[in-house]
């Protein structure tokens, strides 16, 4: 049984949150059936963006892809960050980041690794997206630093996370330009058919893969909500802190699809692929989600900051020198990706005890 046939089982707890909320249930209840309904409509949109970028062109339809492929995470911490849940919006970035990182990048290699004993990759469009990734770490270290090291100036906080959002922002527009104009050979190495038969692309008309990506991200958009007034009663309830199910709930949930689709490459012997879905995300996370989210909490009238915890920059930093080592080479096999996981596991045991 494919993956793909695997969550779209969990469908049928999408009407469950819904009326669990509507008829007041337990929060627990809402909270653990609205993860597991947005886990198969996170991979629908997903699956919608790519057929639809079929339509339209490559260009076009890989700036789709690029723009949209975090859309579940993006329309989840937008719902947070309305019920004022910064915390929960700043822990999903950052386990989204070490997520792709190490968990994504750590059962890919894992698994690959199992079936066969070495696997290469392009080691430029690895490195480019380590210092994407890297970048990243020191523009979320820079607010926490500016916390403690100018105790005057932190009323300027918000206004330094706008300055470094714009930046980020940009930043991620150039990274565009470079892998879909400028250097566009190195992230296309497997032919167009093998990518599209590797990920299924075939049958979807734009009627339908437009219709399944409205309704799965207003059903998407529903089950956030859900998800968020009911997230601090049920970690309360089931003795977890926010911060730990913001990290590795919130931000497992968002990419399952993702994480699936980039394990099956990997099995396939098509690595570059599978790091191109896993590095791609977790790139947009930090240079294109989190400076959205920043934009969208000047216009709701709640300024977000980008401070984060020390334990959550150090997990970033962690991670992303770790995968500068992994990256190095361009092969892999099923140590490093143990490897990777122990680390994410670590980190994982961390957030929890905090």
């Amino acid at each position: 049984m494919k993956a793909e046939s695997v969550l779209n089982f969990f469908l049928i707890f999408v009407p469950v949150p819904i009326i669990g909320q509507a008829m007041g249930l337990s929060p627990t209840l809402v909270f653990i059936t609205s993860c597991l309904a947005i886990v198969p409509l996170a991979g629908l949109m997903g699956k919608a963006t790519e057929h639809l970028s079929e339509h339209v062109g490559v260009g076009f339809g890989a700036l789709l892809n690029s723009t949209f492929g975090n859309a579940c995470e993006l329309i989840i911490s937008l719902a947070a960050l309305r019920a004022g849940l910064v915390d929960i919006v700043k822990a999903s970035i950052t386990g989204s980041i070490i997520g792709n990182v190490l968990l994504v990048v750590g059962a890919s290699m894992l698994a690959g690794g199992m079936k066969y004993e070495t696997q290469s990759f392009n080691r430029v469009a690895a490195n480019t997206s380590a210092t994407l990734l890297a970048l990243a770490a020191i523009s979320l270290t820079v607010p926490t630093v500016f916390h403690y090291f100018a105790p005057d100036a932190r009323v300027n906080e918000t206004k330094l996370g706008l300055a470094i959002a714009i930046v980020l922002f940009f930043t991620y527009i150039l990274g565009l330009l470079f892998s879909l104009k400028t250097h566009r050979r190195l992230y296309n190495q497997e032919s167009k058919d093998d990518f599209e038969s590797a990920l299924g692309l075939t049958g979807w008309s734009v009627k339908r893969s437009i219709s399944v990506l409205v309704v799965s991200t207003v059903l998407v958009a529903v089950l956030s909500e859900c998800l968020v007034h009911a997230v601090e009663a049920a970690a309360a309830s089931l003795g977890m802190t926010k911060l730990f199910i913001g990290v590795v709930l919130v931000a497992i949930i968002g990419n399952a699809a993702e994480h699936s689709t980039a394990v099956f490459m990997a099995l396939k012997n098509k690595m570059d692929l599978s790091l191109q879905i896993a590095l791609g995300s977790g790139s947009q996370i930090a240079l294109f989600v989190a400076p959205v989210i920043v934009f969208a909490s000047f216009i709701i009238g709640a300024p977000m900051n980008l401070r984060f915890t020390e334990l959550e920059i150090m997990s970033i930093i962690v991670s992303v020198l770790i995968l500068a080592f992994v990256a190095s080479d361009g092969e892999c096999n099923w140590l490093e990706g143990a490897q990777l996981l122990a680390v994410y596991l670590i980190l994982g045991a961390m957030f929890y005890f905090a």
